[in-house]
């Protein structure tokens, strides 16, 4: 999880190269965090769609709502119902 810190380093950072450039310690920092930050906003959103009920294709779909006999109408091609 990115904190409140690493983001105002990360926005920091990006000011500062805009406005008068980063030197190379710099740089490697600035990489290093967009990488944690990108990872962190990855999951968070791969939580949230799993957690929806959408899967990536060929991952197995967990049934909890009662969509099963009704028609498959939100299940795209590839998934799996597992009761």
């Amino acid at each position: 999880m990115i904190s409140k810190e690493m983001i105002e380093r990360i926005n920091e950072l990006a000011r500062k190269k805009k406005s008068q450039g980063l030197t190379a310690e710099e740089l490697k920092e600035q990489q290093k965090l967009y990488k944690i930050y990108l990872a962190s906003v990855k999951e968070q959103t791969a939580a949230q769609l799993k957690a929806s009920g959408i899967h990536k294709k060929g991952e197995p779909h967990v049934c909890h709502d009662g969509c099963c006999g009704e028609h498959g109408h939100h299940h795209g091609p590839g998934t799996k119902h597992i009761h």
